[in-house]
């Protein structure tokens, strides 16, 4: 339904489209909107809110309106992952796999806390077998739990899953974690709280252009929030600039 209303706004003209929601109906709206040259205007409404916080973004509506209408514009890029745009994140293994569990009605209960609770229950999941590359060029193979791909730097509660991420750099982050287990994951998760995720040895990270991934079997995979279906192939690339969000002054 969203990305029908964002054409008909579109088709009839539109200077300026506000979005209310969360990440996934941000992500459904920036699908049709990337490069078509209209502002984006961002009333939060979600369970995380995770692009909308790293833009500093209210989530207090008459405020998030009036800077709609009369805030900076700012470029930012998105990620294009097997045909689709995210802007936050794009990832196959354990996040997909929690994402998918707390859609069975547990996030309408319990909001982030239904993520933690999945993901504790999906530790013991095996791995996969991964071959990725990075623009063109073999960067790692061999087993992975998780492979995620970033527009942004943090997940709940401002952790840093990747450092120095800006949405407005022409790159995206990747990263890929070979972690298993409760304890490999508990020392990943520390690690990445007191500091960045790439200090764990059970991680690996970059910044690239387009990657192209390679598993060894079908596994979920998940962009802004939402699920998507299993696949053993995972195409993604940047496109610098490709939307305009109306922020804060100086954000």
């Amino acid at each position: 339904m969203a990305p029908k209303r964002v054409r008909a706004a579109l088709d009839d003209g539109a200077e300026l489209l506000y979005v209310w929601g969360g990440d996934g109906m941000v992500q459904r709206c920036v699908d049709v909107l990337a490069g078509k040259g209209v502002p984006l205007a961002i009333v939060p409404a979600g369970t995380a809110n995770l692009f909308a916080s790293s833009l500093d973004l209210p989530q207090d509506i008459p405020e998030a309106v009036q800077i709609g209408l009369h805030g900076s514009e700012r470029q930012l890029d998105v990620g294009k992952i097997n045909g689709e745009r995210f802007t936050v994140m794009a990832g196959a293994g354990l996040d997909a796999q929690m994402i998918q569990d707390a859609d069975g009605g547990l996030k309408d209960r319990f909001g982030r806390v239904a993520y933690i609770w999945t993901a504790s229950k999906q530790l013991r999941g095996d791995p996969f077998k991964a071959r990725i590359e990075v623009d063109g060029q073999l960067w790692y193979k061999g087993k992975a739990s998780c492979v995620l791909i970033g527009n942004v730097g943090s997940l709940f509660g401002g952790v840093d899953v990747f450092e120095n991420a800006r949405p407005d750099d022409g790159l995206l982050e990747l990263g890929v974690t070979n972690a298993e287990g409760i304890g490999q994951w508990a020392r990943t998760i520390a690690q990445t709280a007191i500091g960045t995720a790439s200090s764990s040895p059970f991680v690996q990270t970059t910044k690239v252009e387009k990657v192209e991934v390679e598993l060894s079997r079908k596994v979920r995979y998940e962009l802004d929030g939402g699920e998507r279906t299993t696949v053993k192939h995972l195409k993604a690339k940047v496109e610098p600039k490709a939307i305009t969000v109306r922020v804060r002054d100086g954000a």
